[in-house]
């Protein structure tokens, strides 16, 4: 008994394959070499490098431009951004990507640190880094980009630990700053990541939120106090300067004043000196200048002159002496 064929037509003891087949075997033929030829190719941005990978392994290392390679999934490419400043945020971001409740946990896992005097601070902070070295990035380390925040945290919580909650929240931002960068590029090179950090930016210190106001207030006092301080050392600056000029004006004074009497007597003296000396040469003509000198000056001095006889007697009842002025 001869077996049905089910339709499917027997010429010389070959099955002959329908036409509507062989078209969508020739379509995917020909999709499939197209897409081959398209993955052929491939462009590096000006700021990236590719690295290419043969069987996930690596391969090489090509610039920007366009290059060339076997098609997927012989040669893959993942490109690197080395030139691009990259930035990882901590305890904030600027895009919101998780749900708020997640995030907000997140967030307090990266931000909330102990402080060397066992206080709380909360530390939001960014890093601004560049990939130097694609190839240790992808290949050195496991998950470069979650590697590199876990060192951030570390290293963040190690510094803060090493200082009080006044400095943290106040005078010792930028010595942090300084101090993480130096610690995280030193991880970065001994862990062979790749990565070179440019900067690192505390963008806001606060106490958690239960003691915000009692560090609020605490901070407003020592405002108030370097407040006052400031307007005392302002005041010293004004009188003690002042006291100090008056001061050295008044020894001056005294001083001129000082050398002035020395200096006139001095010329006394040496006048008397020179008198005496002129009247032990002469007495008889020193006494007689003298009496004349001093007649000069004191006859300008008085109103009236009255010259009497050396020999008349029982004259002064007879003057009229009320009306003798003298000037001064």
């Amino acid at each position: 008994m001869e077996r049905p064929h089910f339709g499917i037509p027997k010429t010389g003891g070959v099955i002959s394959r329908p036409p509507g087949i062989r078209s969508v075997l020739a379509v995917v033929g020909g999709l499939a070499l197209l897409l081959a030829i398209w993955n052929l190719w491939f462009t590096v941005e000006p700021e990236e490098v590719g690295i290419v990978l043969r069987f996930g392994k690596f391969s090489r290392e090509v610039p920007p431009g366009l290059h060339f390679k076997l098609p997927d999934p012989v040669e893959t490419v993942i490109k690197v951004p080395v030139q691009r400043q990259l930035k990882e945020e901590f305890g904030f971001r600027s895009a919101e990507e998780f749900r708020q409740t997640d995030s907000q946990k997140v967030y307090e896992q990266e931000s909330l640190m102990l402080t060397g005097d066992l206080n709380v601070a909360w530390v939001e902070w960014s890093t601004q880094y560049r990939i130097k070295d694609p190839y240790l990035f992808l290949f050195r380390i496991k998950d470069g980009r979650n590697t590199f925040r876990d060192l951030n945290e570390a290293v963040m919580k190690a510094v803060v630990g090493d200082r009080t909650v006044n400095n943290v929240l106040t005078v010792g931002r930028q010595e942090i700053s300084d101090d993480v960068k130096r610690r995280l590029q030193g991880l970065c090179d001994q862990y062979e990541t790749g990565i070179t950090v440019d900067q690192v930016v505390l963008q806001n210190v606060t106490p958690p939120e239960p003691v915000k106001p009692s560090f609020n207030e605490v901070n407003q006092a020592q405002q108030e106090k370097e407040r006052l301080i400031n307007e005392a050392w302002s005041e010293y600056n004004k009188a003690i300067p002042r006291a100090r000029g008056e001061a050295l004006q008044l020894i001056q004074n005294a001083e001129g004043h000082a050398a002035e009497r020395i200096n006139r007597a001095k010329g006394d003296a040496a006048f008397f000196e020179a008198l005496f000396d002129a009247y032990q040469k002469a007495p008889e003509v020193t006494r007689k200048r003298l009496y004349i000198e001093t007649i000069e000056a004191v006859f300008p001095r008085v109103n009236r002159t009255v010259v009497m006889d050396e020999s008349a007697r029982n004259l002064l009842p007879l003057l009229n002496l009320d009306m003798v002025e003298v000037k001064p």
